[in-house]
């Protein structure tokens, strides 16, 4: 039957189907990198320093040094005569600079003749945009990005109100899963403040693709959902997923705005970290900050916990169950990545495979 039937379908909705390339993802804060000052990250079970030198230059390359396979994020930025800066491997002092290059290898003698500029590792395209640092993990080591990271509306108020990181025991495509599943509010978030078990009612939403993604399109929030009521007014809101793993909520009202992202980064195919910000200027955001922190930490290890129980059932690998049309948003990821990937192996454009579409659930 076709997509959007009510009745119950079987899905091959096995976690853990490999990683998108040829696109960006969340790695950090700007504020995360202090100059001088490298940090290490894994991005898709590759080890990674991220780091912006005392000068300002932001880089990101495979942190294993060639020669020892020490990690150059424990080491010291070096900044020779011609003011060129490099980050030196702490074992032997081997330099590498922002473009991947090794620059000098110190313990080479003044007649021993080497090209030093051969030797390589692999260098990630890093950008900051919007207050974020985005890295760019490549099909290719050479391949280069061959458009911008996304730009958010609604990033107002100057720095985030609210930063929560954390780690779920997920691959990425379990985490993305459960973070657009519309219907275990009432069962994972039940708080008097946000939803109680008498709460529960139909919910019919209107949904439009977007740039490899789809968005709920704007809306006034659903009368069950207590919080907005701190914002007053007539809030309205839309809430938008794009590829690998972005979803962010924009909510206005009036002139205020408040932005709600969250951010999914594969740290390897057992771990995601996920990044909640927030950017907002209304005033209540900023009254209410210790309170608006609770909430979403809340909710955040809500989630987490339902990862580790859901995690007991899938390491027998069951079929799953998908129904629409509660189910349809985590069908279109898997559209979403299948085309991705089609499209960036046949080396055309990507088509996004979502149409136009009203869900209904009961939540």
């Amino acid at each position: 039957m076709p997509d959007g039937s009510p009745r119950t379908v079987r899905a091959d909705a096995r976690f853990g189907q490999g990683f998108l390339t040829d696109t960006w993802y969340l790695a950090a804060l700007d504020r995360d990198l202090k100059p001088g000052r490298p940090i290490h990250m894994d991005l898709l079970g590759e080890p990674v320093v991220l780091g912006r030198s005392p000068g300002g230059q932001l880089f990101a390359l495979r942190d294993v040094c060639p020669h020892r396979a020490a990690p150059l994020s424990a080491g010291a930025f070096h900044r020779d005569a011609f003011g060129v800066e490099s980050i030196a491997c702490p074992y032997h002092g081997w330099r590498f600079r922002a473009d991947g290059a090794c620059s000098a290898i110190p313990s080479l003698t003044a007649d021993q003749t080497m090209d030093v500029a051969r030797i390589r590792v692999r260098r990630y395209p890093i950008v900051e945009s919007q207050g974020l640092i985005f890295v760019w993990v490549g099909g290719a080591p050479e391949g280069e990005p061959d458009h911008p990271p996304p730009t958010f509306p609604g990033v107002v108020g100057g720095a985030p109100k609210l930063v929560d990181r954390m780690v779920f025991d997920a691959h990425i495509d379990q985490a993305v899963v459960g973070l657009m599943d519309p219907a275990h509010g009432p069962y994972v978030h039940r708080q008097w403040w946000w939803r109680t078990a008498a709460s529960m009612h139909d919910k019919e939403k209107r949904f439009e693709p977007r740039e490899a993604g789809f968005a709920m399109v704007r809306h006034a929030p659903s009368s069950n959902s207590r919080a907005y009521a701190i914002l007053g007014g007539r809030p309205e809101t839309e809430i938008v997923f794009r590829l690998p793993g972005l979803r962010w909520e924009h909510v206005t009202v009036g002139k205020r705005q408040v932005l709600s992202l969250t951010g999914l980064t594969p740290l390897d195919a057992h771990r995601t970290q996920v990044s909640q910000i927030v950017w907002s200027d209304h005033p209540a955001l900023g009254l209410l900050k210790p309170v608006v922190g609770v909430m979403a930490r809340t909710f955040l290890r809500q989630d987490a916990h339902m990862v580790e129980l859901q995690n007991q059932g899938l390491k027998h690998d069951p079929t799953l169950l998908w129904i629409d049309d509660a189910d349809r948003q985590a069908k279109w990821y898997q559209a979403l990545k299948r085309e991705w990937a089609a499209s960036r192996r046949e080396g055309r454009p990507f088509e996004n495979p979502v149409k136009p579409a009203t869900l209904r659930w009961r939540s």
